[in-house]
């Protein structure tokens, strides 16, 4: 019996050695990885896996997808935001010379004007090295709707909710509720107009003046970038579907906001088409390994707390006093 157990006790010394050796080749396999490019601080760009969609010959369509919130303060798979994800995954499309076209697949609100900019420009500079044909799902409005603006060809569902082409900028005024309970905002400001969305009194004229005319410039430069984009007269645009109002798929391509009405499947054959490459694999960009995050799952198995959070593209936290390209109903 003694000699039983210190068999069992010998094997399993034996499979901790192993799995300490394998997880320290590991970490000295990505510490020598870091060393190789230069620093320890400087890292090569991340890229992306690729996941196979469907089979064909060795030219690529690269599926990137791009759902809820466009915000920089959303954590991305591979960076520090969901903001920066999209640029490095264009920029991944870009350069592999065997990607022929990108599909763009957009389920989002919208989100951050600045986000929102940013996502688009990358998308322009994609489309000017390869095709880029967008494929609104679900929803694609008023931010979604701004990014999308930066392909070639634009395609929806016939019940895809998009449009939405305005800005929205929020505050609460919460002054009768101080006066309620007894408090009082005490402010030192160095200017009238530094404490300009401060809740705790009402809103000035001129206040109110200037931050209008803020979102009325933010406003013409949406409905500058559709118009170019679109090929629509800017005048006409601002007199009728501009004015924040959402719009199906359909709606949306009898106002010529999009190209076509299709499927997810339809986009791929569109993509493939404009990328002369009828035969290629369609594949679709995934979070690559991260030995952070594989010790990090492991880390967190033994964590028994539980919590329940609402889905925030559904419900998304607006902050006070940032910009927003949303549909209205998003606001609270």
């Amino acid at each position: 019996m003694a000699n039983r157990k210190l068999g069992c006790l010998s094997i399993f010394l034996f499979v901790a050695l192993c799995a300490s050796v394998f997880v320290n080749f590991l970490l000295a396999a990505t510490a020598f990885r870091r060393v190789s490019v230069g620093s320890w601080d400087q890292e090569a760009t991340p890229r992306f896996r690729e996941v196979l969609v469907q089979r064909g010959g060795p030219d690529k369509v690269v599926v990137i997808m791009m759902r809820g919130l466009i915000s920089s303060s959303v954590p991305g798979t591979v960076s520090e935001s969901m903001v920066e994800d999209m640029r490095l995954a264009l920029q991944q499309a870009r350069e592999d010379n065997r990607v022929k076209a990108v599909v763009l697949e957009i389920d989002s609100p919208g989100g951050e004007v600045t986000a929102s900019d940013t996502i688009y420009n990358a998308v322009v500079k994609t489309r000017a090295k390869k095709p880029v044909v967008v494929y609104m799902d679900t929803l694609a409005a008023s931010g979604g709707y701004y990014v999308s603006c930066g392909g070639n060809f634009l395609m929806a569902n016939e019940t895809t909710i998009t449009g939405s082409i305005g800005v929205i900028i929020e505050t609460f005024n919460y002054e009768q509720l101080f006066n309620k309970i007894g408090l009082a905002s005490v402010v030192f400001k160095s200017g009238k107009f530094k404490d300009m969305l401060n809740g705790a009194r009402p809103i000035t004229p001129e206040e109110r003046e200037l931050v209008q005319s803020f979102i009325m410039k933010t406003y013409d430069k949406f409905l500058g970038i559709v118009a170019k984009e679109r090929n629509l007269p800017a005048d006409n645009l601002r007199n009728t579907v501009a004015d924040g109002r959402i719009l199906s798929g359909k709606d949306a391509l009898d106002h010529k906001l999009i190209d076509g009405l299709g499927e997810i499947e339809d986009a791929f054959s569109k993509a493939k088409e404009l990328g002369g490459a009828p035969g290629a694999t369609i594949v679709k960009y995934g979070a690559p390994f991260s030995l952070g995050r594989f010790f990090r799952a492991f880390g967190e198995t033994g964590n028994t707390k539980i919590s329940l959070e609402l889905p925030k593209q559904l419900l998304p936290q607006l902050e006070s006093g940032r910009t927003y390209f949303l549909p209205g109903y998003y606001a609270p």
